[in-house]
């Protein structure tokens, strides 16, 4: 897109029928118009291992760094997993965030998250805050979105059937593309 933006979409969720893939699909579909949103696959990466990296990066993991470097934003969507952020996402937070040149440093981003639970997410997104702020991913603060009950919110293609899910998320995009536009320049 020329004047549009690209979006790095990272699911935190590996599982087939994630809803946070279905949000990140979501996402996807209500963005405004001249925001696109790339999905990573990180289903490939190896689990983290300095040795590996000081040997020279993977490929799975140099294609990941290469997505996050020519992207506008991010855009992370990821469960809660025991009160924080799934080992997949940390993971892949770890490979992108090395030396040389870490593509995370100084990239906007917003976070997303849903869950069967009452909390959507909001633990496990409060830890993922932490986990971007420390790699220097500049997350924005406003508006959150955390699904709550998402079994409730999805029907099984992972379509929103949830109006209320539905507005905040549109909402949500806009103010994504936004916060993204600001650092863009």
């Amino acid at each position: 897109m020329a004047n549009g933006l690209t979006i790095l979409g990272i699911s935190g969720s590996l599982r087939a029928k994630s809803f946070n893939t279905f949000a990140l699909r979501a996402a996807a579909e209500l963005a405004p118009k001249d925001v696109r949103i790339v999905h990573a696959d990180i289903s490939d990466l190896p689990l983290y291992n300095e040795d590996m990296r000081a040997a020279g990066y993977p490929a799975p993991a140099e294609r990941l760094r290469g997505q996050v470097r020519t992207a506008d934003g991010v855009l992370l969507v990821s469960p809660e997993y025991n009160y924080s952020v799934p080992g997949v996402l940390k993971n892949a937070i770890d490979w992108v965030s090395r030396p040389p040149d870490p593509p995370f440093s100084g990239k906007p981003a917003g976070i997303m998250g849903a869950s069967n639970g009452l909390f959507g997410t909001a633990r496990g997104q409060h830890h993922l805050r932490q986990v971007c702020q420390a790699v220097n991913l500049l997350v924005m603060a406003r508006p959150e979105v955390m699904i709550p009950k998402a079994g409730e919110k999805f029907d099984a293609d992972g379509r929103v059937i949830d109006a209320h899910t539905h507005d905040v998320i549109v909402r949500f995009m806009a103010a994504l593309a936004d916060w993204v536009r600001r650092f863009r320049a």
